[in-house]
């Protein structure tokens, strides 16, 4: 029996999206899921959420639940990973208001910037020991990663580990869809090919029935139809002559051109809105108290049983049907874009089957967009360096060449902020000398 393990299943909501696809295969509707988390009040509410799910679908799946990883990665076919080692408090909030002090602000900070810098040195060590345990209790699981900062994490496993990795974000699907509503042509008619990096790839291709709908897009600029919440990647389309996939409040940290403190009408022209992971958080907090209070008192959780754009459901069907079926992974880059480092993450279309997940090759990317990129690859590196060797100074030189970060703040204040954060963070850290 197919065994599906979710490390960090106390993500409630992201869980229960993720069992509704799964459950709404038939041929799916038997496996072994076993919930992971190290919090035993969201692991229980979780566990009560999937027999809800697994009910609505008529499903009789084998529900297993605990706190110890290792019994959930025992003899796991495929293992999904959803956590975030630190949490909001304290380590969301440090990796905010610390940096806040030195006159540099985040939007999101999850993937760059110096945020992101930080929840990848707490969390690939984490990800590094679990996959020694995948090698000994499932070495031929497919590792299906949703942790940030994602390419940071999948490079770094890769460096590493025979274990196979593939990174899932679910950008591409949503922004193809925000971009089919903005330019009135259904989404199914629309065929795209997306490629870059994650949260920084670009659609190369975006057409109906072989016809450019490029002109389309920027007909929404000219026309002042650009949507409030997207005018950064609107911006960046003028710029540029492409579409990037991640929101406008990620991509104004990426670069070193929208949030600027000494230009505070950039912010408010772009709509930037400062803190936004913030304020997602204490908003996630609420709901699943609100999930929890309503599993206790019977009333059960609510849900849509349509399928959602997430592609790890989709991946673990298509290879044990050998239903064949094209997703976005981030993988590592070994012949597949020519003008981006060797072995660096990449995201790209695959190909699923029973053979497993399968990357196109691309070729390469038009050169200004592949140089944008290598500013974020420039970062990642440097991170992935420091993670795996235990150096400090690759903090800093990471930090440094951030072009955010950069854009703001002096070499004093970088050193001094990266000093500040990691005595902040304290144990959540491995030791750095």
């Amino acid at each position: 029996m197919t065994k599906i393990t979710f490390i960090g299943a106390g993500s409630t909501v992201f869980a229960r999206d993720l069992l509704n696809d799964i459950f709404s295969f038939p041929e799916l509707t038997e496996v072994t899921i076993h919930l992971h988390d190290i919090d035993s009040e969201r692991l229980e509410t979780s566990r009560i959420v999937a027999e809800h799910v697994a009910r609505k679908h008529h499903a009789h799946p084998t529900l297993q639940s605990g706190t110890d990883r290792r019994a959930a990665l025992d003899g796991a076919d495929y293992v999904v990973t959803m956590f975030q080692i630190g949490g909001y408090k304290p380590a969301t909030v440090t990796d905010f208001e610390i940096p806040k002090k030195y006159g540099l602000r985040q939007t999101i900070a999850d993937t760059l910037g110096i945020g992101g810098i930080m929840r990848g040195l707490r969390t690939i060590p984490v990800l590094l020991a679990m996959d020694q345990e995948m090698q000994a209790l499932c070495p031929g699981a497919l590792h299906l990663n949703y942790v940030n900062p994602m390419a940071m994490n999948c490079w770094a496993l890769s460096r590493v580990s025979p274990i196979k990795t593939v990174g899932l974000c679910h950008s591409v699907p949503h922004t193809a869809n925000e971009l089919a509503q903005d330019i009135g042509v259904p989404i199914d008619e629309i065929n795209y090919v997306v490629a870059g990096i994650n949260h920084m790839a670009f659609f190369l291709r975006f057409e109906r029935h072989g016809e450019d709908l490029y002109p389309l897009l920027h007909q929404v600029v000219a026309e002042g139809r650009v949507p409030d919440h997207n005018r950064v990647r609107y911006e960046m389309l003028t710029r540029l002559g492409y579409f990037v996939t991640e929101s406008s409040e990620h991509l104004s940290e990426y670069v070193p051109w929208f949030i600027k403190q000494t230009r505070p009408g950039l912010i408010e022209r772009f709509n930037i809105p400062l803190d936004e992971y913030i304020r997602r958080c204490e908003a996630q907090i609420t709901f699943w108290n609100f999930v929890r209070d309503e599993l206790v008192s019977g009333r059960g959780m609510p849900f849509e049983q349509e399928r959602s754009v997430e592609f790890a459901p989709r991946i673990i069907h298509s290879m044990e049907t050998n239903t064949p079926r094209v997703v976005y992974g981030n993988v590592p880059n070994h012949g597949l874009i020519d003008n981006l480092p060797a072995g660096c993450c990449v995201e790209l279309p695959c190909v699923v089957d029973k053979n497993g997940v399968q990357p196109v090759q691309i070729g390469p990317l038009p050169p200004h967009l592949a140089a944008l990129m290598q500013t974020n690859i420039n970062v990642q590196a440097l991170t992935v360096e420091a993670a795996l060797t235990g150096k400090r100074e690759h903090i800093y030189h990471a930090a440094m060449l951030d072009p955010h970060t950069a854009a703001e703040l002096d070499l004093d204040q970088i050193w001094a902020m990266v000093d500040e954060l990691i005595a902040a963070h304290g144990d959540l850290l491995p030791a750095y000398t």
